[in-house]
């Protein structure tokens, strides 16, 4: 979900998830589900930041995964169980701006973070107790647009501040190992809010494990 996200008011979420359809769709994101052989076994323990809907955390807890999703909105998270009721899965939902949300030291096997898009200084707090949270040899999952995304027009926040560069990336999640930190263009079809060619960023990092 384009989460200018926890940032934003409550309201506005809870106004564009109110809708009976599901916004960004029911599918999980690529570059989540072609990471999700890099997570740890299952049954791992998975966050999930402003997560909206659910289409993500239904996915990650039909691998067999425990799955905590994050939203500042309730009724997002509301139709997020819904369909994980639908698919047979079962979640936990925290209704929390991740202002507020508290990162427990080691307590996640992985972090996931798509098209969550917090302004500064709250994007490095929030990406620096995410990394903290892991547990060694956890793995963190992050999707965001990037500032080019400004001139494709397909979805995102139509802000600079809220658009995330790599070395932006590098710099809060100093300290991972970080495989996968590329920015690119793809396409992205989610729903009828994120649809078309799109510039992205893309980070797979991990907590070493010494």
């Amino acid at each position: 979900m384009t989460h200018a996200g926890n940032s934003g008011p409550r309201s506005q979420w809870n106004s564009r998830f109110s809708v009976q359809e599901y916004v960004y769709g029911t599918k999980p994101n690529d570059f989540l589900a072609e990471s999700a052989a890099s997570l740890p076994p299952a049954p791992a323990r998975v966050l999930s930041l402003g997560e909206g809907e659910g289409r993500n955390a239904v996915y990650l807890a039909s691998l067999g995964h425990e799955v905590t999703a994050v939203d500042a909105s309730d009724v997002g998270l509301r139709k997020a169980e819904r369909l994980a009721a639908e698919r047979g899965v079962s979640l936990k939902t925290v209704v929390s701006d991740l202002a507020d949300f508290t990162f427990a030291p080691g307590a996640w096997d992985a972090v996931v973070s798509i098209f969550c898009h917090l302004p500064m200084p709250l994007r490095r707090q929030v990406h620096r107790a995410a990394a903290a949270s892991l547990r060694p040899g956890g793995v963190l999952i992050l999707e965001a647009y990037t500032p080019a995304q400004l001139a494709m027009r397909t979805g995102g926040p139509p802000l600079r501040e809220l658009l995330y560069t790599a070395e932006e990336l590098r710099e809060d999640f100093e300290g991972l190992e970080l495989p996968i930190l590329r920015e690119r263009e793809r396409d992205v079809v989610e729903g009828k809010l994120h649809t078309g060619r799109a510039a992205v960023v893309q980070v797979l990092g991990r907590k070493p494990a010494g």
